[in-house]
């Protein structure tokens, strides 16, 4: 497994349309345990193809249980080809991205959502989704048609740059939360 570079805002690949993956092979899983190790090691929540330069319609994700107080379950897949198939709800929560570092802001979302994608096994799965998890799903799924979550903040005031420190104090309040 390697961790692979990152884009950052700017770079016209982020901007584009991912293609779809016809079929799982050992490079399509190879990829894969990359974009996990490179996601655990950002730290970030999920990573979609382009992320990493990659125009394929992948994405990793893994929502640790209890992430941002939630009472949910730990969450960790790879998916291929999602799609978003219903929606339910809307909830605006706060948001970042590995590729826009250092900056959050405050984006509509729906809270629950239904995605069919494919699995590493070749299989078309169908699941709900709800909380952080359906967040999460909804950022990196934009991803995979060139939309970053600056596009989808509809009050640019709630836009705003947090230094790295200030970023290691929310992670070790959330902790503390925990405990």
């Amino acid at each position: 497994m390697a961790v692979l570079r990152i884009l950052v805002e700017g770079d016209p690949r982020l901007r584009q349309k991912a293609t779809k993956i016809r079929s799982v092979d050992d490079s399509v899983r190879k990829l894969a345990a990359d974009m996990h190790e490179t996601m655990d090691d950002a730290p970030g929540v999920g990573l979609a193809g382009p992320q990493i330069g990659v125009m394929r319609r992948i994405i990793v994700i893994h929502v640790p249980g209890e992430y941002e107080g939630e009472d949910e379950p730990d969450v960790q897949m790879t998916l291929l080809n999602p799609e978003i198939v219903k929606s339910q709800g809307e909830v605006i929560g706060e948001e970042g991205c590995l590729s826009i570092p250092n900056w959050v802001g405050d984006v509509p979302r729906a809270e629950v959502v239904t995605v069919k994608a494919m699995d590493l096994d070749n299989k078309q799965i169908r699941f709900k989704a709800r909380g952080w998890t359906a967040r999460v799903l909804q950022h990196e799924i934009d991803h995979l048609d060139g939309i970053l979550f600056v596009d989808r903040v509809e009050d640019k005031s709630t836009l705003r740059r947090i230094e790295p420190q200030e970023e290691l104090e929310r992670e070790e309040e959330l902790v503390l939360e925990e405990m």
